[in-house]
C-alpha cells in the first residue's frame, strides 16, 4: 500500500497560529483603527449599514433575479415501422453480446486457476454485463 509519511512538525503549529505570528501586528493595528472609525462616527456607519441592506435586498429582487429559461422540444417526426425495427435490432444486438458475454464468464469461471489476464477478462466481461443490463 502507501508508505507512511513521518513528520517532524509540532502538532501545536497550525495554519492560525502561523498567519497570526506572520502577520498579527498588522491585524491587530488595523483593528484598533477600525474601532477608533466606529466609535468616531457610528451613526454614519449604521446608516450605511443598512442603506446597503436595502440595495442588497433591492438588486437581489431586481437586477440579480434570474427567470427559469423555458425549455423548446423540437418534436421529430416518427416513423412507427423503421423505429420498431432498429429497435428490435438494437434489442438483437444487446441479446448476441450478452449471450456472448456469458459464454466467456462461464468459461472462465470453470477454470481451476485465474492467471492475471483472465482475472481481467472477467472484470471487464462482468462490467460490459452490468451496462447491457442498465
Amino acid at each position: 500500500m502507501w508508505r507512511k509519511i513521518h513528520s517532524n512538525r509540532d502538532p501545536r503549529d497550525t495554519l492560525y497560529s502561523e498567519i497570526h505570528k506572520e502577520f498579527g501586528t498588522y491585524f491587530g493595528a488595523a483593528g484598533n483603527v477600525l474601532k477608533q472609525v466606529l466609535n468616531a462616527r457610528p451613526k454614519i456607519f449604521l446608516g450605511l449599514m443598512i442603506v446597503l441592506m436595502i440595495t442588497s435586498a433591492a438588486l437581489s429582487f431586481t437586477v440579480f433575479r434570474h427567470p427559469e429559461a423555458k425549455i423548446t422540444r423540437i418534436e421529430k417526426p416518427v416513423d412507427p415501422v423503421e423505429d420498431g425495427f432498429s429497435k428490435i435490432l438494437q434489442t438483437a444486438a444487446k441479446i448476441k453480446k450478452g449471450m456472448g458475454l456469458k459464454k466467456l464468464v462461464d468459461s472462465l469461471s470453470a477454470r481451476q486457476q485465474l492467471t492475471s489476464a483472465d482475472s481481467a477478462m472477467l472484470e471487464s466481461a462482468l462490467d460490459s454485463l452490468q451496462q447491457i443490463q442498465h
